[in-house]
């Protein structure tokens, strides 16, 4: 027994937990499905989970919380215990996922970026430019078409851009922008409608240009070690270690990575991904401080990587599978389509042809400029190697600013 909301109440967190775990089993069966060479992946969890969401978020709710005070049970499931569950478990597995990546790119990062920072800049301010150009059309068709308010269809369309993105920055920035709980609640829809294919569509994308483009892996990695090469590592082995697995270094970083993170300037801040990967970088290119080593086990890293991806999926789409079916609208969720794809595409032909970026570097690039943690997850399994996170680290923060930015600009001029 626990006090929530400061009333009695038993929470059923067996019932949850079989349930997460129930959605990762069937989602990796899922994801190990290959179609002529291409699977989801780790992307099947959040399919799986999206429809656990749909069809059985209000029994997960009546689970987690049962009062016995004076309140019914209906009332009960009005106060939000089940989101706060899962938003838990998003979060835990965001700081997993973020906080390894930026450890693993950490050492080859600073050179990588010093190297390419321009295209990398230039790279990830032209996708979302380009996915906030494809929103304001898809406002102003809507508009013409459909003779819909101007305002309601921004915020709805300005959440599609931040789910089609999958970007937690962006759909915070245009929920403060809106003038009403009203708007809110409809960007938070527009969020939910697209981020399904805002994840699947870019996990897609960088398993089928390797193919398309008939790449050879082994020349590619190779392609990438010229760009990147491996660096010597600092550590001698004679440093002192917290702990054998790196746990506690691990800990010391994430803690600091949420506190930078939770600082704002105005409506914008690096919010819990960007703080995490910017400490983890600059942790993970020290490796030590004086005789004591900051850098976890290369095991711990490679299962938190993972581990956190895939509570990360399960949190963010249980959540938004329960909103999905309710509001889902056909022409809403082509727009999202739009809004993924387009940016996608014309960031890859820009980063092939103007910035001669190689393979893996440009679709490194191209999840860090679509925020996009879980095919980030996908190119290093495709790819082979953790050395795609050093792209991923450079324009993902370039990208967190623009679509902030940008989400906050389109709301205000379509008021």
């Amino acid at each position: 027994m626990v006090f929530l909301g400061g009333h009695l109440a038993i929470t059923s967190i067996t019932f949850l937990t079989f349930s997460v775990f129930a959605i990762a089993v069937f989602g990796y069966l899922l994801g190990r499905i290959t179609i002529k060479g291409v699977s989801l992946g780790t992307a099947g969890v959040f399919i799986l989970s999206l429809l656990f969401g749909a069809f059985f978020y209000t029994h997960l709710g009546s689970q987690l919380v049962v009062s016995f005070t004076h309140e019914t049970l209906e009332h009960a499931l009005k106060v939000p215990y089940v989101s706060s569950a899962l938003k838990i478990v998003e979060n835990i597995g965001l700081i997993l996922f973020v906080t390894s990546v930026g450890f693993i790119a950490g050492p080859g990062f600073f050179g990588d970026f010093k190297k390419n920072f321009k295209s990398y800049i230039v790279l990830g301010l032209l996708i979302i430019v380009v996915g906030g150009l494809a929103c304001a059309v898809c406002i102003i068709f809507d508009v013409k078409v459909f003779g819909r308010e101007y305002e309601k269809v921004a915020a709805m369309l300005v959440g599609l851009l931040s789910g089609s993105l999958t970007s937690t920055p962006a759909f915070s920035a245009a929920k403060a922008t809106v003038s009403s709980d009203e708007l809110e609640a409809i960007v938070a829809v527009g969020h939910g409608i697209a981020y399904l294919f805002g994840v699947v569509g870019v996990v897609l994308f960088v398993q089928l240009v390797p193919k398309f483009a008939r790449a050879n892996m082994e020349e590619e990695r190779a392609k990438l070690s010229e760009a990147n090469p491996e660096k010597p590592s600092k550590l001698s082995g004679k440093e002192m270690e917290f702990d054998s697995f790196g746990f506690c270094a691990f800990s010391i970083a994430a803690i600091l990575g949420v506190l930078i993170g939770s600082f704002k300037i105005g409506n914008f801040s690096l919010t819990t991904t960007g703080g995490c990967l910017l400490v983890s970088l600059i942790l993970g290119y020290l490796t030590k401080i004086g005789n004591v080593s900051i850098m976890p086990a290369e095991s711990t890293l490679k299962v938190f990587r993972e581990l956190g991806l895939m509570f990360f999926l399960i949190g963010a789409g249980v959540a938004g599978g329960a909103s999905f079916v309710q509001y889902f609208e056909w022409v809403y969720f082509i727009y999202g389509i739009i809004m993924t794809l387009v940016p996608m595409v014309v960031g890859y032909i820009f980063a092939r042809y103007v910035l001669k970026l190689n393979l893996l570097n440009n679709l490194g690039s191209i999840c860090g400029g679509m925020t996009s943690t879980p095919a980030l997850g996908t190119l290093i399994q495709t790819a082979g190697t953790e050395k795609v996170a050093s792209a991923y680290a450079s324009t993902y923060p370039i990208a967190l600013i623009a679509v902030v930015v940008v989400s906050q600009v389109l709301i205000l001029i379509f008021k």
